[in-house]
Formats: structure tokens, sequence, C-alpha cells
């Protein structure tokens, strides 16, 4: 795992996010489960082989909060943005996505299907 810096090409941020990479079965299987908190500036990047509407599905059990899930395809656009509440058993993409970018709530507003994400080595 390593960390990667986040960015709204479309609409651009006020900060960059700093996400930590994950694109191991374990490192996905695991997210954000237990942690207590997950300050706004910060996030997760699920990474799957391929863009898969079933392998980019999230499950929110174990969560201790809510959080803006958004997936982006291969191309690096936004294919949905959901609201994820915690123990909500399972969230699936309206599109075929590669990534899920978790994030905090607050970020919800920020993103929006047809934005342009760009991902670079923090």
């Amino acid at each position: 795992m390593h960390s990667v810096l986040l960015q709204n090409l479309s609409s651009p941020l006020p900060f960059p996010i700093t996400a930590t990479y994950c694109d191991t079965f374990w490192s996905r299987f695991r997210g954000l489960m237990l942690r207590r908190a997950l300050a706004p500036q910060q996030g997760l990047i699920l990474a799957n082989p391929a863009d898969n509407r079933m392998d980019a599905a999230i499950h929110m059990l174990f969560m201790n909060f809510d959080i803006t899930a958004i997936w982006v395809n291969s191309q690096n656009t936004v294919v949905d943005v959901k609201l994820a509440r915690r123990w909500h058993p399972f969230y699936i993409p309206q599109a075929a996505g590669r990534f899920v970018l978790e994030l905090h709530p607050d970020q919800l507003p920020r993103f929006k299907v047809g934005d342009r994400i760009e991902m670079t080595h923090a």
C-alpha cells in the first residue's frame, strides 16, 4: 500500500485528498472497517484489476461512520457517487468501475458522475 493524491479535475477541490491505495484482496476487504474516524482530507482507494460492477461493490459492515463512496472507471471518470451509511449490507455502483474512493462524508458534494479524477503518487 502507498499514498496517492486525489484531485477532481472537473471541479477542483480546496485541497488534495491523500488516500491509501489498496490493491490486494485483504487490503480492499478491510477498507475502513473498525477505524474510529476519517479526516476530511484523507481516504482510501480500493483498486480492482478491471472495470466491473460486482467487484466494485462495497459493504459497510463493522463501520463506525458513514463515508462518501465514489466509483471511478479505468478512464478516471466518476461513474457513481453515494453516501454509504454504516452497517448497510452493500452498495453496487450504477455502472462498472475499477476504483472505489472511500472518503469523508463532507466530500460528497464535491464529486458528481462524469467528473474526471487525477491520482498521483504522493
